[in-house]
């Protein structure tokens, strides 16, 4: 294959530099990690979850939770009787997570893995949401009663849940009762999945989405924001253990390697994140959904969302499922009212909801075609402080 049906493949520019020279291309096929896919001390912590009986073992599974951007945002103190979530504040996402809503329903997310990782352990978890007052960074307190070891099938969903960015089956419809018994999930007052299934309610999504989509490339912050965290090289991968990576993008073999051995712009990143959503993720969703609470703005409602978001994902991967969180339009709405900014995206996805209600997580659900990648993590050892 020639450099230029490369970059046909790839839907990229002239302006790519592809590294050319039979010994060149082979130094730049590991340095992007060709041959290495999902391996290495990055990937290590998906094999460490393990029951072990140990308070560090709900750690593991915690670490392995659902995250914005996979910037794994969590700090943990551990003892014998209790374990204690803090924000890592160092780990925002800036203009994209403007009001720190997608951090907070991150850290929920651990928060179920958790707790769900207890009675493996040998354990009960008890959760007390934000125990200091004075400090917002400390997230819950989980205190720790011996139990006898029970395992259950979400808990062993936890290390093969994966963000599945890739097509979806047209032929394959996720069914009425497969909603209904995700929606039952969220049984927090106030808080509820609304569902988005016919074919206007999907094109009103898809078109919003589309939107939200491309006010955010022509942000300037928002875009420098959200191009941070996409780790391109094997060698950062493997040192920053983080961020969203080529081979979570959902796309095909050929194409992952491809992206490997070609430098990308921040350009070309935008280009492919606009038509991969426009293109394949939109159109071959069975359906999507919202997580709406009453009051967008509380971290309670957001952190208790992150656990119902959590406990959906890994029942969806019970039932052969896959998702995707398809969040431009809340990071677009939360620009927007930080910002001051006309609330285009939010006035639009208001009219979509039920009255009253605020979406604080957006996606999309249905048969993959398939299977996804793991995302690098950091390991327990990195994000336990003394």
């Amino acid at each position: 294959m020639n450099r230029r049906k490369a970059l046909q493949i790839l839907g990229l520019g002239s302006g790519v530099v592809a590294v050319v020279g039979a010994t060149g291309l082979t130094w730049r096929a590991v340095d992007g990690g060709v041959f290495s896919t999902g391996t290495g001390s990055a990937y290590d912590a998906w094999d460490r979850a393990a029951p072990g009986g140990r308070p560090l073992n709900l750690v593991d599974a915690a670490i392995l939770a659902s995250n914005a951007h996979n910037t794994q945002p969590w700090l943990f103190t551990v003892s014998d009787d209790r374990i204690e979530l803090f924000a890592d504040m160092s780990r925002t996402t800036g203009a994209l997570d403007p009001l720190l809503r997608e951090m907070q329903i991150s850290l929920g997310c651990a928060l179920e893995n958790l707790a769900l990782a207890a009675p493996p352990n040998g354990m009960a978890a008890n959760v007390s949401f934000l125990p200091d007052p004075s400090d917002t960074t400390h997230i819950a307190t989980v205190s720790l009663t011996p139990a006898t070891a029970s395992g259950s099938p979400l808990f062993d969903a936890i290390v093969v849940r994966h963000t599945n960015r890739g097509a979806y089956s047209t032929s394959r419809a996720v069914t009425d009762r497969q909603l209904d018994t995700l929606s039952a999930l969220a049984d927090v007052p106030g808080t509820r999945l609304v569902w988005f299934t016919t074919d206007a309610q999907k094109k009103a999504f898809g078109d919003l989405t589309v939107r939200a989509t491309r006010a955010i490339i022509a942000d300037p912050r928002q875009a420098a924001d959200d191009y941070r965290w996409y780790r391109s090289d094997g060698h950062d991968i493997q040192r920053h253990k983080d961020g969203i990576t080529i081979d979570s993008a959902g796309k095909s073999a050929l194409v992952r390697t491809l992206s490997k051995l070609l430098t990308t712009t921040h350009k070309q990143y935008n280009d492919g994140w606009l038509s991969g959503t426009r293109d394949t993720q939109l159109p071959t969703a069975s359906a999507f959904g919202a997580l709406v609470v009453q009051d967008p703005h509380d971290p309670l409602q957001r952190l208790r969302a992150g656990r119902i978001w959590q406990r959906v994902h890994l029942t969806a991967t019970t039932h052969g499922l896959g998702m995707q969180p398809l969040c431009q339009i809340p990071e677009r709405v939360d620009r927007e009212t930080s910002a001051g900014l006309s609330p285009e995206i939010t006035d639009a996805i208001a009219a979509m909801l039920p009255a009253g209600s605020h979406a604080v997580m957006t996606f999309r659900i249905g048969h993959p075609t398939a299977t996804a990648q793991p995302s690098p993590r950091r390991p327990a050892a990195d994000v336990v402080r003394a």
